[in-house]
């Protein structure tokens, strides 16, 4: 079966292109909460994380979807047999829904809101990484990977916390901030009832071994 990462790479990649010259198109994915609201056009927590702002805005979620993509998938196969890719899948469409609710609740009425990316669905899959292998090190931009993946994501999820409390800066930091969350919370949940592998007891046991 073909990489699920490469597929979700490739068709956001394609979309992205497309829109870049066509505002239409733009227009009818982004996410906008009052289409949402009056309009129950609930497609658009979806087809919005298949859109980006601009080529950089796009580089930067592809590549680090890359990064970890292909790790997540495979070891989702691992805990999930013949359904892994289906439930790599899952996590990250489910992420994008996940990721926008806090925003839309808050903007449900605001004609002024838009949104668009696919940042808290890959910080969804960047986070089931971190749990799944949390010593795992991690660098920022140009920064050497030299952070190990259990501390980088506290420090992440808190400056994600206090950039969306203070705003200003046109970024959706609280989808951020609930698509790293959810990542965690599916791997949990999903390891629990659908497969053998104790995800959560894994966890604690890289990190405690760590300072062994």
């Amino acid at each position: 079966m073909q990489s699920i990462t490469l597929i979700i790479l490739l068709l956001t990649c394609i979309i992205s292109f497309t829109a870049f010259s066509n505002q239409r198109i733009i227009d009818d994915l982004i996410f906008y909460p009052p289409a949402i609201t009056n309009r129950n056009q609930w497609y658009r927590f979806i087809t919005n994380g298949f859109i980006h702002a601009d080529l950089g805005h796009l580089a930067f979620n592809m590549f680090s979807l890359y990064m970890f993509g292909e790790f997540v998938e495979k070891y989702f196969v691992f805990m999930f047999s013949g359904q892994g890719k289906i439930m790599y899948l899952l996590m990250y469409l489910s992420a994008l829904l996940i990721c926008l609710l806090p925003t839309y609740f808050k903007n449900r009425n605001n004609y002024q809101y838009r949104s668009l990316g696919a940042s808290g669905a890959v910080s969804a899959v960047v986070f089931a990484g971190i749990f799944l292998e949390p010593t795992i090190k991690i660098g920022l931009l140009f920064v050497p990977p030299v952070i190990p993946g259990f501390v980088f994501g506290p420090l992440y999820l808190a400056l994600s916390a206090y950039m969306s409390k203070r705003g200003g800066d046109n970024i959706n930091h609280s989808a951020h901030f609930w698509g790293a969350v959810w990542g965690v919370v599916f791997v949990i949940i999903a390891s629990k009832f659908l497969s053998g592998f104790d995800a959560l007891g894994n966890f604690i046991d890289a990190v405690s071994g760590y300072f062994r």
